[in-house]
């Protein structure tokens, strides 16, 4: 019997970098001399691109590239200290390992996003980290899902995308995998709900949700 797949997104799913990611977007705008956005309108936008969250944020096409370039400087040095595992995450990630086979999709640059996990002791579970270097088209596309399962060597069938955001359904959606939602990040329960039915708490509610669910 093969065992199911549970592919994870990372923040506002397992970790809680908030802080890290505001306070180094804030030092790049300064650093630039540009006015600094609001708190609220970054956390709006966490879970796209970098490239994609500075557009947003009102910077030009002509800036992008030095501002992500510094953003990483800034996020680099405090991305270990000022980052948590969410409540429950570690609980979900050891029941999935118990019964499935598991893998992290996300739009952070992978290499930060291993040493966060290794850090925070438990990058040792998966098998596979998809980061945005790892692809040409990030979340919502669904390369990052086809890409960890081709490394996993490995099918949709009996596989499960959990994420906070509706990057992260759409993603799974596209590449004809489940999806679990969870609130326990930044997406609002509306928005999520247009774009999967299924609607958890947290990581660790959608993975027993898979545990009592899945085909055997």
């Amino acid at each position: 019997m093969k065992k199911p797949i549970i592919l994870f997104d990372l923040d506002g799913t397992l970790i809680d970098s908030t802080e890290a990611i505001v306070s180094s977007f804030c030092d790049t705008f300064d650093d630039f001399d540009m006015p600094k956005p609001k708190r609220e309108e970054i956390l709006r936008y966490i879970g796209y691109t970098l490239e994609d969250m500075f557009k947003s944020l009102g910077v030009s096409n002509g800036h992008i590239d030095k501002c992500v370039i510094r953003y990483k400087e800034h996020y680099r040095q405090r991305s270990l200290s000022m980052t948590d595992l969410l409540p429950d995450a570690k609980e979900a990630v050891e029941i999935a390992y118990s019964f499935a086979r598991l893998g992290i999709v996300t739009t952070k640059t992978g290499r930060y996003s291993k040493e966060i996990l290794e850090h925070l002791g438990i990058m040792r579970y998966f098998e596979v980290l998809i980061g945005r270097e790892d692809v040409f088209h990030p979340k919502p596309h669904k390369e990052p899902i086809e890409k960890a399962l081709h490394y996993m060597n490995t099918s949709t069938l009996n596989t499960w995308m959990i994420g906070d955001t509706k990057l992260d359904l759409i993603c799974a959606k596209s590449a004809d995998v489940n999806a679990i939602g969870v609130l326990s990040g930044y997406g609002e329960y509306e928005e999520l709900k247009r774009y999967c039915d299924n609607i958890q708490e947290n990581s660790l509610v959608a993975v027993r949700y898979i545990l009592q669910n899945y085909t055997k």
